[in-house]
């Protein structure tokens, strides 16, 4: 821990937290300034022959802000690492090579005090610098020993961010190679009718290369961390679209897609060449609509090709509010609430009351998760239409589904994954 010469110690919880919209190096900023009764502070980075401000923290008009580079060679920041200006100065006008620098006029540059900012392997990523338009011949080597501190803190940030890009930039390469070689595969999940335990339908899953390390839920959690989500869910939905081929015409699809890719528009050009009869998109939330008037009106333009169901209700996000707004086909009870609900009343209860609500709607329910039979004959008293889980059959690879389906073969291939995931596909 770096030596605060004003109470011992000195980290980034001594500070107080940033404003909104601002990072932890602009608060650095602005509690070194302050402290030091400086005009401005700022970060920077040395990118090829030019030095580039990253943070600025200030009270007055400066003409640079953070994005903004210029030539190093014009700067003190460069000549200070290289020995030729100290990096205490009181008076840069007392300084014949300062006041050769256009700066110090153009600020003009009176007390300036600057320290480079070293990684961990020694390496320079930039500088530290605080500064005024007025000469402080006050300043000594107790607050160059701040500032030091402070930048110390600094470059803890920047090493912490740096591994943060490193790690997206991995995942983001790790996603654009499971695209460009076509992943995700697709498994298909049977949906049964209650009534008489024959197949109606199946749902669409999305399964990768390494299912067995991880589900797919991280690929598409991670892949909207890096920006990419959309395309992967739109390659999901065209892999998808692609293996609705081996399902039985008199049979229906499911494809998962998330409110985030049907808001960007991009998922009918898709629906529109596949042409793909008993579609069904299934809506997944995993985070609240902020515009439903907007999410609406996207999925009416994409009814033409498609029935409309919600998934997971019951849990989540899926409110009421959710199913009234956007006025489903079929609504998918979440396995949250078909788990034991023969045994639990309060389940039972629940299920019961969307059960109704579904009917004065018009929509069908499907319920996820069954896996005993006794959870299937309480939802098949509750007046629940369809099911789905491993009760009837774990997803199965697309050979194996369509003979399900056609009622060749009723169990799944011995590998196929058993882990459920998010439906993405």
């Amino acid at each position: 821990m770096t030596i605060n010469p004003l109470n011992g110690f000195l980290s980034a919880s001594d500070l107080p937290p940033p404003a909104p919209g601002r990072s932890q190096i602009d608060a650095i900023l602005d509690a070194v300034r302050q402290h030091l009764g400086m005009e401005i502070a700022f970060a920077s980075r040395f990118v090829g022959d030019r030095r580039q401000f990253t943070h600025i923290s200030t009270d007055i008009p400066v003409p640079s802000k953070p994005g903004d580079s210029e030539p190093s060679e014009d700067t003190f920041c460069y000549h200070i690492l290289h020995g030729r200006l100290p990096e205490l100065i009181a008076d840069a006008g007392e300084i014949p090579f300062a006041r050769t620098l256009p700066i110090t006029d153009a600020l003009p540059v009176g007390a300036h005090m600057n320290v480079p900012l070293r990684l961990k392997d020694g390496s320079v990523y930039g500088s530290f610098c605080c500064l005024s338009r007025t000469p402080n011949h006050t300043l000594n080597a107790r607050d160059l020993s701040t500032l030091r501190a402070f930048a110390d803190l600094a470059i803890d940030q920047i090493e912490q961010q740096r591994d943060a890009d490193r790690a997206q930039a991995l995942i983001g390469a790790r996603v654009e190679e499971a695209i460009d070689l076509g992943q995700p595969a697709i498994f298909l999940q049977p949906i049964h009718r209650l009534a008489t335990g024959r197949s109606a339908g199946c749902e669409a899953l999305a399964r990768f290369a390494d299912a067995g390390q991880r589900p797919p839920n991280e690929w598409f959690e991670e892949a909207f961390e890096v920006g990419l989500g959309i395309d992967l869910e739109l390659a999901a939905v065209r892999n998808a679209l692609a293996a609705s081929a081996y399902v039985p015409g008199d049979h229906y699809v499911s494809i998962n897609v998330s409110p985030e890719t049907v808001l960007s528009g991009r998922l009918l050009p898709f629906l529109r060449e596949a042409q793909v009869p008993n579609l069904v998109l299934e809506l997944t939330e995993h985070a609240r609509v902020e515009n439903y008037s907007e999410l609406r009106g996207s999925l009416d333009r994409l009814r033409e090709y498609a029935r409309i169901a919600i998934d997971d209700v019951g849990a989540g996000y899926s409110s009421l509010r959710h199913i009234i707004a956007l006025e489903p086909d079929i609504l998918k009870l979440d396995m949250s609430l078909t788990r034991d609900v023969d045994r639990d009343l309060a389940r039972r209860a629940l299920a019961s009351a969307l059960v109704g609500f579904a009917t004065r709607i018009g929509a069908s329910i499907v319920a996820e998760g069954i896996e005993r039979c006794e959870e299937r004959d309480v939802l098949r008293e509750l007046g629940v239409t369809y099911g789905q889980g491993y009760l009837f059959s774990r997803p199965m690879p697309l050979v194996a589904a369509q003979q399900h389906m056609l009622g060749v073969a009723a169990t799944a291939e011995p590998h196929a994954p058993a882990t459920p995931s998010r439906r993405v596909a």
